[in-house]
């Protein structure tokens, strides 16, 4: 009898772990009007706790099981969308291909800060070099603790240009960010494709966020072959867009998967908690090289990579080159 009982409360539980998870799906949902999405999370698991008073009680199991069957068919033929009305950073995507030794980049963000949340929107287009690509920078932005960061890439060219790509939510007007929200159909992938200025700069000088600079240890077919995975994502998302998740398609993990690391990379805990992905790059010898002599462990590599930017400073012209300028060079050019 006892073994009974406690099996009749785990399958409650389930149950009732089910409805919470369906309600969260819907109410995170991008059904529209807002009023339908609100109704129907509060009616989900409504109807799957109501059907427990249904008898006999083979028929209650009967219309839960449809009831997340129907749910779970719906989630899962969700499709995302390209033609929403998005918030303005993310209403304009880039576009990118590759002529020959040329990357054409179509819509190149620069949005001029003021304050966090008042700028000038602005865009531009440009052409580069393939065999340009000199270096693969690892950015990683802060706004509280230690445990979690931002993390990004920024290419540089020979010609002192560089081209900052962040994979990021594509969040609707509508919506507020929410860290929860991107656990389900919520946000659809963006590749935030922009210039300096706009994707350090805003963090650097409006936000006043602890922003690092590392230098990869890439050879340079490692380098191309990450440029061009990245370039690729960008054009496929203009035709099949794609959902963005917290978990498993995030800034960090999306890193990985354009550099085709192995699942047990993806997997590491420093990539859940993102604030340490630049320590898991310095295990893994990705990072530089640097001098050891000066910068003998991680934690002295962390403090002199912090970008620090004087009073008064402008997001300039010479921004990508100003923000360098006092970071640990290193030592040379990875080896093929």
């Amino acid at each position: 009898m006892r073994w009974r009982w406690a099996g009749v409360w785990c399958g409650r539980v389930a149950w009732g772990m089910l409805g919470l998870l369906g309600a969260a799906a819907l109410y995170y949902s991008t059904l529209q009007p807002d009023m339908l999405r609100l109704g129907l999370s509060v009616a989900f698991p409504l109807l799957m706790y109501g059907t427990a008073w249904v008898r006999p009680v083979r028929w209650g199991h009967a219309f839960r099981a449809a009831l997340v069957l129907g749910l779970t068919g719906w989630y899962v033929t969700d499709p995302p969308r390209n033609d929403r009305i998005w918030a303005q950073e993310y209403a304009i995507p880039a576009d990118a291909w590759q002529e020959g030794n040329d990357i054409h980049v179509r819509h190149v963000r620069n949005f001029r800060y003021h304050t966090p949340t008042s700028y000038i929107p602005a865009w531009y287009d440009a052409t580069y070099r393939l065999d340009g690509l000199q270096s693969v920078d690892l950015v990683t932005s802060y706004w509280a603790g230690d445990a979690i960061a931002h993390v990004f890439l920024s290419f540089g060219f020979s010609d002192g240009r560089h081209l900052a790509i962040s994979i990021e939510t594509r969040r609707q007007a509508r919506f507020a960010y929410s860290t929860i929200a991107g656990f389900f159909h919520h946000y659809e992938l963006f590749y935030v494709t922009a210039d300096e200025r706009d994707l350090i700069g805003v963090r650097t000088d409006i936000r006043h966020e602890r922003v690092y600079l590392y230098r990869l240890n890439l050879s340079p077919e490692v380098r191309e072959h990450l440029f061009l995975s990245y370039v690729n994502a960008i054009h496929d998302l203009i035709g099949h867009p794609q959902w963005y998740n917290t978990l498993t398609d995030n800034c960090t993990t999306g890193i990985l998967a354009r550099a085709g690391a192995r699942l047990r990379y993806r997997l590491d805990w420093r990539v859940i908690l993102s604030g340490h992905t630049a320590a898991m790059a310095y295990d893994m010898d990705l990072l530089g090289p640097y001098d050891r002599s000066r910068l003998p462990d991680f934690s002295a590599l962390h403090a002199a990579s912090r970008i620090i930017r004087p009073p008064g400073a402008t997001l300039g012209p010479d921004y990508s080159r100003d923000i360098r300028a006092h970071l640990p060079p290193p030592e040379g050019p990875a080896e093929p």
